[in-house]
């Protein structure tokens, strides 16, 4: 059985049915046994046209659940009979989608799993999965997010911005089980660029791309954490990099700045750099001034401060990094490292032991407690 083909027809599929008029809902359980069907029928006689197969069967079994239950039947006479089997259209409302999952009325993490669900094509075990929450947990929150989308229709264009903030999200999730966030963002964000013609939206898939080309550096044989700083360049996949600096470009010369741009070109200055120490961090310093114009982040203030430091020594980022709340995620760890490049090895241990408590996952903790090891033990020497 061909899973990557399923889940590729599955989001155009359920545009289908929701254009006929079905709601996103009765839809979405239509199209999901449609695929149950698809699994038991297809190795045994596989259809000619697969997507026109799961619409006729989607929406049979739609029809089929409106007329059996009466308080639904005012539904069935509006949705009218089924069509006459045919080609189904190449063109579909699959991008409707992508805003509907980003309804400004679900929460991040709702839209996240709507997102993989239904544009995606994962099952509730996959994202569950991912998310290392029990399956029960993630159906209930798909179906709360489901019945807050139910009868939404659009008479304006959707939301890029929160479309590609969705998307950006389930990036950063990365992976666990046996589906890779990852790998599956880029996937969904090369689809949405392909439907819509949008700086921003070439601008986080390059910067995905470039991310995603250093992934294999990141970790060492024994899972611990790689600093940008002292990975194997030569691990790093060229071919992502090239495609990401190319779709920044083309992106960038439309003069339509966003975030996800500026992030994208510090990524490609990080990516050009042959080694750390031919680290154009000057320039880095100057896309950071971008990036907080834009967003006015204290994040990208933090992360400011540390190329500060790269670009103007130590104590120029220490001072930069004097004027943010120290309770910014990772100030802390930030704080350690500018103290240690600093020559300060007594304080850069204590933040580094300090930040290894605040850290977000055992990975990181992991790290950051090695990080202060490594300083007491030169301390002691």
């Amino acid at each position: 059985m061909d899973e990557a083909l399923l889940r590729s027809l599955t989001p155009g599929v359920l545009a289908v049915l929701v254009h006929r008029g079905a709601d996103f809902a009765a839809a979405e359980d239509a199209v999901q046994d449609a695929l149950v069907e698809a699994v038991r029928a297809w190795p045994a006689d596989p259809p000619r046209d697969p997507k026109g197969w799961l619409v006729t069967v989607a929406w049979r079994r739609f029809l089929d659940a409106t007329r059996a239950d009466a308080a639904r039947r005012r539904r069935e006479d509006r949705v009218g009979e089924e069509p006459e089997p045919g080609p189904v259209p190449a063109a579909d409302d699959t991008l409707r989608l992508y805003f509907l999952c980003a309804h400004p009325s679900l929460t991040p993490s709702s839209a996240v799993a709507l997102t993989l669900r239904a544009v995606g094509g994962l099952t509730t075990r996959q994202i569950a999965q991912a998310y290392l929450v029990p399956e029960a947990t993630m159906a209930q929150r798909i179906s709360r997010a489901k019945r807050t989308v139910a009868g939404v229709r659009f008479d304006r264009p959707g939301d890029v911005a929160t479309v590609l903030r969705v998307l950006y999200l389930v990036f950063n999730e990365g992976y666990s089980g046996d589906v890779d966030l990852t790998a599956e963002a880029i996937r969904l964000t090369r689809q949405l660029a392909d439907a819509v013609d949008h700086p921003e939206v070439a601008g986080l898939l390059a910067l995905m791309l470039l991310h995603h080309a250093r992934r294999a550096a990141r970790t060492a044989p024994d899972g611990s954490l790689v600093p940008l700083a002292e990975q194997d360049r030569g691990r790093w996949d060229t071919e992502l990099i090239t495609e990401g600096v190319e779709l920044l470009q083309a992106a960038l010369a439309r003069d339509r700045l966003g975030e996800f741009q500026a992030q994208a070109a510090i990524a490609a200055l990080h990516a050009d750099a042959p080694t750390a120490a031919e680290t154009d961090w000057v320039q880095i310093v100057e896309w950071y001034d971008e990036l907080e114009r834009l967003t006015g982040s204290p994040v990208v203030r933090l992360n400011r401060a540390v190329a500060v430091g790269e670009a103007d020594g130590p104590r120029a980022g220490l001072a930069a990094l004097a004027e943010l709340d120290d309770g910014v995620p990772r100030y802390t760890a930030a704080a350690a490292y500018l103290h240690e490049r600093d020559g300060d090895l007594e304080t850069a241990a204590r933040l580094y032991a300090e930040a290894a408590h605040k850290a977000p996952d055992l990975a990181e903790r992991d790290h950051l407690t090695r990080q202060a090891a490594r300083l007491n033990a030169r301390r002691s020497r």
